[in-house]
């Protein structure tokens, strides 16, 4: 993918902006022209939290080039608090296992190295567990 791309992606990457339907306000992610539940027109902008919890996951043993250099790495599908299910890497694990249910928050870091000798760096969003917040 190009740099020129990257950029167009750039809000639904770093800040997880889709889109809410006027019609019968659906959440949508990623955008879309039209709503998959009603059919109608979806073009108003909408910021999603960033907070969800995992459906469903699985993880990576062989990685597809230009992610190799963290596997073994875990994908997740994320339910996130507005409805959608998205797909998104897992990351600051550590020692704790991931389980159905687990709150996750949104994280952006980096997905990979593209095109190694011009050092362009892609970033986008992450899943991290919730962190515990001291009283």
């Amino acid at each position: 993918m190009e740099i020129p791309r990257h950029w167009r992606l750039k809000q639904q990457r770093y800040s997880l902006v889709g889109e809410t339907c006027p019609h019968c306000e659906a959440k949508i992610f990623p955008p879309r022209d039209v709503c998959p539940t009603c059919g109608g027109e979806a073009k108003t902008q909408y910021t999603f939290s960033g907070k969800g919890e995992v459906f469903s996951y699985t993880t990576i043993y062989e990685a597809p080039s230009g992610y190799d250099e963290t596997a073994p790495y875990t994908v997740a599908l994320v339910k996130l608090e507005e409805g959608p299910i998205i797909t998104a890497q897992l990351t600051d694990l550590g020692d704790q296992p991931v389980e159905i249910g687990m709150p996750v928050e949104m994280v952006t870091r980096k997905l990979r190295s593209e095109n190694e000798d011009r050092g362009i760096l892609i970033y986008g969003y992450k899943f991290r567990p919730v962190l515990s917040r001291a009283a």
